[in-house]
């Protein structure tokens, strides 16, 4: 049933022409993960070069590091999220979506969430927390992310927890305590403890997790 509404809600989207971003769309990003299983929905800010080539989001390098660092925490990036964006068309040179851009595209990510209705929301990166939080001056995504929330969709609270977007991750190496690589790992942990806690996706992993782990810290 989910997959149904969901394909509904993907071919009106695929006929979208309610923002310029829709003029020079390759493909419209609509989602991935698997609607039958998620129980978490993950929102990123907006569709790369790579993800508007492949129309899937979050298969440049900071996709990539994003589904390490959920594989290192225990969490199925195919099995236990379904991710999408707060715009499903790439903005020029891969800036910040506009708040009209993302008005145009409302409609569509709150219909994907009430389909899905999840466990939990991610908020993945300033955009997303935006979408949903009037934040003021003082606060920032270091100093609200790893923080359980509540944000209505349509009338209906969803717990939520904002995260550093993986592109941020690959401009900050360390691993050292505190550094926003350890604070996503720890983000992450909370959210798989918290949501999660009867998953367990040890059979699903075929290579070393230390080799993984490794790839994290060189990426």
């Amino acid at each position: 049933m989910k997959k149904n509404c969901l394909e509904i809600v993907r071919q009106k989207c695929e006929s979208c022409q309610g923002c310029a971003l829709a003029k020079n769309r390759n493909n419209v990003v609509f989602s991935d993960g698997d609607a039958s299983t998620a129980r978490i929905v993950l929102i990123g800010e907006a569709p790369g070069e790579m993800e508007d080539e492949t129309g899937r989001p979050f298969v440049g390098r900071a996709g990539q590091l994003l589904t390490e660092f959920l594989s290192d925490a225990g969490i199925s990036r195919d099995k236990d999220l379904y991710i999408i964006n707060t715009v499903k068309c790439r903005p020029p040179e891969n800036r910040v979506p506009t708040d009209e851009e993302k008005a145009a595209c409302r409609k569509f990510l709150d219909a994907q969430i009430d389909i899905i209705k999840p466990d939990a929301i991610i908020l993945c990166g300033a955009t997303a927390l935006k979408s949903f939080v009037n934040l003021d001056k003082k606060q920032t995504i270091s100093k609200v992310r790893g923080q359980w929330m509540t944000i209505t969709v349509d009338g209906v609270d969803y717990k939520a927890m904002t995260i550093f977007h993986p592109s941020y991750l690959l401009r900050n190496h360390s691993m050292a305590e505190g550094s926003p690589r350890r604070l996503m790992q720890q983000d992450l942990k909370n959210i798989k403890d918290t949501i999660l806690p009867d998953v367990n996706h040890v059979d699903d992993v075929t290579s070393d997790n230390n080799v993984a782990f490794g790839s994290l810290v060189s990426a």
